[in-house]
């Protein structure tokens, strides 16, 4: 007995040191996941410009997946346990959150359109909404991933496919479709057409490639899992910009797709009929269909600047290589700024200097980040922040500071990356609509399905069978054991009998399939078919259909026995999976909730002492900063038991600093009625704080439930395995 309570006394003080540590461990990484938050915010990198995640908070696990799978660091993080945007300007739209996702909480969507007059309006099979066989394709659209753009285009070419076979009349006069763009949409567009055997051209006004041969040279380009019609699966994940055009060059000439370079887009004119003319600089084109793929970068914005048409000025960068012992300026603040701003400082001789008019960079993805801080604390790039150009020269640039201050700057070279003019009044001018009163509203962040339903529908159906089996031999199975032996029924119902093995068999199968699906979340599995939800989905009818052939296995009477104990586990598994399935579906989401509140309650802080910043700025400052240490009291200060003990404290301290605050508040002549407001905020912060920080804690203690899932698992294989070895072993040496 002494040396049992010695071991399990060995055994619990591990498991609570493990447990606190584990803690500890996870709320540090919530306080960086939380920082990395706000530093989002204040860098106004937590809105998306085009794409985004839009996590269901309703059906997010927590696995963490979707972090893992994103290739563009900082876009998703854990809080609370659940996933959330953290960077969302960071999002291109790869869509590998969403298919890592086993519970289909992810959605890869536009943002707020709501204000947006630079997005075309279009139906869901990229239709404009105002001219009926006008489609539209790829970046355009405002999806800017190659990936995407390829399904767009082969989704148009199908949807004309489509119509032109349900035309009655036949026009040889007419083309089926006129492909405007040879980038990755248009290219798969046109591939698509060939595919289903259309008339179709395409045009193009430059090189094929579109948007993707301006790229600067040799630039790495994501493609995901990319399938181009009649050319099959791309070999590889990432290609530099000459590989991917060179390949897709490659296939259109092995396909000998009609694509006339050269031709630049100048109008489309419809006709009665309902066909469409359309004008290039060299000549005309009539067809019962279009596809636009224009990409949307159309003419660069310039400066508008003294000296901005001298021949030293460039708006993209093709070749870095070709300068060299140059004095370059680049202006602008996003990835194609800083890339270039990179490639340049990278070539022997030059001094690169980067000009960009805000005091941070809000817009980059964090691998740029990273390396430009590293080139600037290297002092290969020197940084104006603030700073506008105010007027070029032949051989300077003078640069103007927010704070008033002017610098000139030797120079040989500018780079302007101010963005560009997206072809809209073109668009505009041929019928496709940016009104965003016209824009359909989008659907409201609902459940999305987590295939629970179907799988709890195949263990309902394997239920009833199991409930009508037993139910048709309740003669049998009401029999005492001792009993059994003599009844007609043993000799095929008992558990070595045919029917017994085979459902034996068919359990331990289901065991394995069920047990596959941890091996398929594994990233360096992800080429097993099938997508995480669907796996998750045989996840937990597996699960529940094994408890159900084992029992019918055990003829209904499971013994004291091996077998019986895994049996047993194997129940006490289901029980433990469908409560941890719960609560990590509530508790985080109540925690996210909370946060998601303290968020509106700054937002009415900072609303509030906005008004005060011009007469009274210091006391705003103070007020602000009041709050934050209240919010900070309340949260991840101590362990669980400080806390606890921080909470009845904390109505004394909330008192004490309010009642500071409202004293110098009307020192600094603050209405009675602002007065109130501020203190009712501070309160709700505070109070929202504390409730944030007390789920995180029912989060923390619920988080071993998943462990513990895993160990019944382990524990219940074991002792399949051993049943098994057990039965095989009676089979061969023991008897019938």
């Amino acid at each position: 007995m002494s040396w049992s309570i010695l071991a399990a006394l060995t055994l619990a003080l591990c498991l609570a040191v493990l447990t606190l540590w584990k803690r500890k461990v996870e709320r540090e990484e919530l306080e960086r996941e939380l920082g990395e938050r706000d530093k989002a915010k204040s860098q106004n990198t937590h809105r998306a410009r085009l794409q985004y995640p839009q996590v269901d908070l309703s059906q997010c696990i927590g696995c963490g997946s979707c972090v893992d799978a994103c290739p563009e660091d900082g876009v998703l993080g854990l809080v609370h346990g659940q996933a959330v945007v953290l960077h969302g300007a960071r999002c291109v739209g790869h869509g590998r959150c969403a298919e890592a996702c086993p519970v289909g909480a992810i959605a890869i969507t536009l943002g707020d359109l709501s204000d947006r007059r630079d997005i075309p309006v279009l139906t869901e099979k990229l239709e404009s909404t105002r001219v009926t066989n006008l489609f539209l394709a790829g970046e355009v659209t405002g999806y800017a991933l190659i990936r995407t753009a390829v399904a767009h285009g082969t989704a148009v070419a199908d949807e004309v496919a489509r119509r032109v076979a349900a035309a009655e009349d036949e026009r040889p006069d007419l083309l089926d479709l006129v492909v405007v763009g040879a980038g990755p949409a248009g290219l798969a567009c046109s591939l698509q057409a060939k595919v289903h055997g259309l008339r179709f051209v395409t045009l193009e006004q430059s090189d094929l490639g579109g948007t993707v041969a301006k790229y600067p040279r040799r630039k790495l380009v994501m493609t995901q899992p990319v399938e181009l019609p009649l050319a099959g699966r791309m070999a590889r994940s990432t290609y530099e910009k000459e590989e991917l055009v060179e390949l897709w060059t490659r296939v259109a000439r092995e396909q000998k797709l009609p694509i006339q370079t050269g031709e630049e887009f100048k109008d489309l004119a419809v006709h009665e009929d309902g066909s469409f003319e359309i004008t290039t600089t060299s000549g005309r084109w009539r067809a019962r269909n279009v596809c636009l793929a224009l990409g949307r970068r159309g003419t660069p914005n310039k400066l508008g600047v003294p000296g901005e048409e001298l021949a030293k000025v460039a708006y993209n960068l093709l070749d870095a290589h070709s300068y060299t012992g140059r004095r370059i300026l680049v202006v602008g603040g996003g990835d194609s700024a800083i890339e270039a701003a990179l490639g340049l400082a990278e070539q022997p001789g030059n001094v690169v200097t980067l000009s960009y008019r805000q005091r941070v960079f809000t817009r980059l993805k964090s691998r740029n980040e990273a390396r430009l801080l590293e080139a600037t604390q290297k002092g290969r790039i020197s940084l104006a922040l603030e700073s506008s150009v105010e007027r070029i020269d032949p051989a300077s640039v003078v640069l103007s500071f927010a704070d008033g201050g002017r610098r000139v700057v030797e120079n040989d070279e500018v780079f302007v990356f101010a963005g560009g003019q997206a072809p809209q009044s073109l668009l505009e001018k041929v019928g496709v609509s940016f009104d965003p009163e016209e824009r359909h509203p989008g659907l409201p962040i609902q459940e999305q399905g987590t295939g629970l339903f179907r799988a709890l529908l195949v263990a309902l159906f394997l239920t009833l069978m199991t409930v009508s089996w037993t139910f048709v031999f309740r003669g049998y199975y009401g029999l005492d054991a001792p009993e059994r032996p003599f009844a007609r029924e043993h000799a095929w119902l008992k558990p070595t009998s045919f029917i017994g093995l085979t459902l034996g068999v068919a359990a331990t199968v289901l065991v394995l399939a069920n047990l596959s699906y941890l091996l398929r979340r594994a990233p360096k599995f992800d080429w097993i078919p099938g997508s995480l939800q669907q796996w998750m989905t045989a996840h937990v009818a597996t699960g529940i259909g094994a408890l159900l052939f084992a029992l019918v296995h055990s003829a209904m009477e499971p013994k004291h026995t091996v077998g019986g104990h895994a049996l047993w586990a194997m129940a006490f598994l289901v029980v433990t999976g469908a409560i941890g399935r719960y609560f990590y579906a509530f508790v985080p989401r109540a925690a996210n909730g909370r946060e998601l509140a303290l968020d509106e309650v700054k937002t009415d802080l900072a609303q509030l002492s906005g008004e005060w910043d011009r007469q009274r700025p210091e006391f705003a400052q103070r007020v602000r900063e009041e709050v934050q240490r209240l919010i900070a009291e309340g949260r991840w200060q101590g362990t669980f038991f400080q806390r606890l003990a921080a909470l009845v404290r904390s109505q004394r301290k909330l008192s004490d600093s309010l009642a500071r605050l409202r004293a110098e508040g009307r020192r600094e002549g603050l209405a009675g009625e602002q007065l109130d407001a501020l203190v009712s905020l501070a309160r709700r912060a505070q109070r929202t704080a504390l409730t944030a920080a007390h789920y995180e804690d029912l989060r923390g203690l619920l988080a071993s439930w998943r462990w513990f899932h895993r160990w019944v698992a382990l524990a219940m294989v074991l002792l399949v395995a051993l049943h098994v070895v057990t039965a095989v072993r009676y089979a061969v040496f023991g008897g019938s």
